[in-house]
């Protein structure tokens, strides 16, 4: 009896000696010890496996088991990164690891903040922001993690060796990784939040589609991203495999096993080296991205056009904080020399690649109606900045979030809170050749996210405040609205995408957004919205408006002949 007390009294006492500098937790895999941050608050734990990525031939499939061990794991920073161009860190292919941000408090059953970082689905790592101060509230635990990108995480050819969508599955083993290890830190697996912008927002979208992933998170906050447009789900990502090994010097592209050959050897310094080339695309488009998988026999994540499933009904829905900025379009800057000449003599090339045309007019007479919409009779330049901005706000990221909220709302009532963010303080420059400031790609969450406020403008100080608040209410309660009684009741958006909250130098709740801009769009996408294609391993792609016009000549044919 005395000999068990002295243990339990040691055991004790080892942890109050270390509870000061290091936290140590067992979860499933083992002991991992973290540490105490510099600036107090809460506990870290860096560059934990919750996956094991394959390697060699197999670096393109799912994700394996993570490690075990018997001894303790120090988790400290190791700069894990998964390959990608022209990063500081130690680039490796097994790089999914996990990093745990845990408040100094006693409090158990804290809701639990997933963040997915963006980056173009080409670059980032799990530790490209942070969210250190939402987590010293001690009112949650926050996660964020590396995961597959670029060639590596999406190449999609439909085949055994490259099914498409590992970075996808690796994000559905993490949170697999987070139900079964999450209350060991004092986390509640039955209360997590998915958070993200830009394509980690678009990867945060399939999630929340796919059956894969069903009473694993309860709340999403997507921004400035979505999975229904070009820059979300790869439209033809067996043409952009191609397109991108000839890039690289190979050229027996349409011999689809050649080309899984040569992606599987390939060494990915070779496969990173070019990124730079199939980013940024004048059809919205992104080269390396979710795509809607063939079957296989293997499980798959995305097994139909996320739209398709929006409309169908088909997925679990959870509330959603949703919403973008006002000048989005603000990415596409820096080609604005280049493209505003090329814009004038073909303004079709910069259609949005999820449209459809039956013929070449048809697609000259839409980028007309398009052009004279933005620019009217107008060149694309520096007079028109202001329209070079907005068509680009609207195509890459404002139009694809309210079509797919309008269908979410009409197909199972989405409870969703939409948001515009435009705050521009006095040190918002304004954009060339304008005296218009507007808020930039992901500026919303900068605003939330870990930042130096050293020298920054009270009213900017405020505003970080603000939407600190939003989003902590929202992970919390599952709405976003302030109990400050200076702000408006945050309402639910419908179908006509009313309301949103206005969040800007004033906040209002409004009732329209984008208004004839996003009306331009409605009309357009009803005609000539096409969903991704499934690669084929024989044709290389097929679309769903293909195979319906088939089903529909060969019953007819059947008809015929039965007749």
């Amino acid at each position: 009896m005395w000999k068990c007390a002295i243990l339990v009294f040691c055991s004790s006492l080892v942890l109050v000696l270390g509870q000061d500098d290091w936290l140590q937790v067992n979860i499933t895999q083992g002991p991992v010890r973290g540490h105490k941050d510099p600036d107090g608050g809460l506990y870290v734990f860096y560059n934990i496996p919750y996956a094991t990525a394959p390697t060699g031939r197999d670096r393109f499939k799912a994700p394996l088991p993570p490690p075990v061990w018997m001894s303790p794991l120090d988790a400290v920073n190791r700069n894990i990164r998964c390959p990608q161009p022209s990063v500081v860190g130690n680039t490796q292919e097994d790089c999914l690891v996990v990093n745990l941000f845990v408040p100094d408090t006693t409090d158990i059953n804290l809701p639990v903040l997933v963040f997915v970082h963006g980056g173009a689905f080409q670059n980032g790592h799990g530790l490209s922001n942070q969210y250190r101060e939402l987590v010293r509230t001690n009112k949650l635990i926050a996660v964020s993690f590396n995961y597959r990108i670029g060639v590596h995480g999406f190449l999609c050819l439909g085949t055994e060796g490259a099914p498409g969508n590992a970075g996808i599955k690796d994000q559905v083993a993490l949170l697999h990784w987070v139900n079964a290890n999450i209350a060991k830190f004092g986390g509640n697996p039955q209360d997590v939040t998915l958070a993200a912008c830009s394509a980690g927002s678009g990867a945060v979208d399939v999630l929340t589609l796919s059956s894969a992933t069903t009473g694993l998170f309860q709340k999403a906050i997507l921004e400035s991203g979505s999975s229904t447009g070009a820059v979300g789900v790869i439209i033809d990502p067996i043409q952009n495999a191609k397109n991108y090994a000839k890039v690289l010097n190979f050229d027996n592209v349409d011999d689809l096993e050649s080309l899984e050959e040569f992606y599987r050897n390939a060494p990915f310094e070779l496969l990173t080296s070019r990124v730079d080339e199939i980013v940024d695309n004048k059809d919205t488009a992104v080269r390396f991205a979710p795509c809607v998988e063939r079957d296989i026999g293997q499980e798959r994540v995305i097994m139909d056009a996320p739209m398709s499933v929006i409309k169908r009904g088909n997925y679990t829905k959870v509330p959603l904080l949703y919403g973008f900025t006002n000048m989005e379009g603000a990415m596409r800057l820096p080609y604005f020399d280049d493209w505003k000449v090329q814009m004038n003599e073909k303004f079709s090339d910069f259609l949005p690649a999820e449209l459809h045309f039956d013929n070449a007019e048809e697609k000259e007479q839409v980028a007309q109606r398009v052009k004279q919409f933005y620019f009217g009779d107008s060149d694309v330049s520096e007079d028109t900045m202001v329209q070079f901005l907005l068509y680009f706000t609207d195509v890459l990221f404002a139009y694809p979030m309210l079509k797919s909220l309008s269908a979410r709302v009409e197909a199972l009532g989405d409870t969703i809170y939409l948001f515009e963010y435009s705050f521009v303080d006095d040190d918002t420059p304004s954009f060339p050749h304008t005296n218009v400031r507007g808020a930039e790609h992901c500026w919303q969450s900068r605003a939330v996210r870990d930042q130096d406020l050293t020298g920054r403008t009270d009213a900017y100080k405020q505003m970080v405040q603000i939407a600190r608040e939003y989003t902590l209410n929202f992970i919390l309660t599952g709405s976003p609205t302030s109990s400050d009684a200076r702000f408006p009741l945050w309402r639910p958006a419908n179908a006509q995408r009313s309301p949103h909250m206005s969040i800007g130098p004033v906040i209002e709740l409004k009732d329209d957004i984008l208004g004839e801009r996003a009306a331009l769009w409605d009309s357009i996408y009803d005609e000539h919205y096409r969903g991704p294609l499934v690669p084929d391993r024989y044709t290389g792609g097929v679309s769903s408006i293909i195979i319906s016009k088939l089903i529909i000549v060969m019953t007819i044919t059947i008809a015929i002949l039965n007749w």
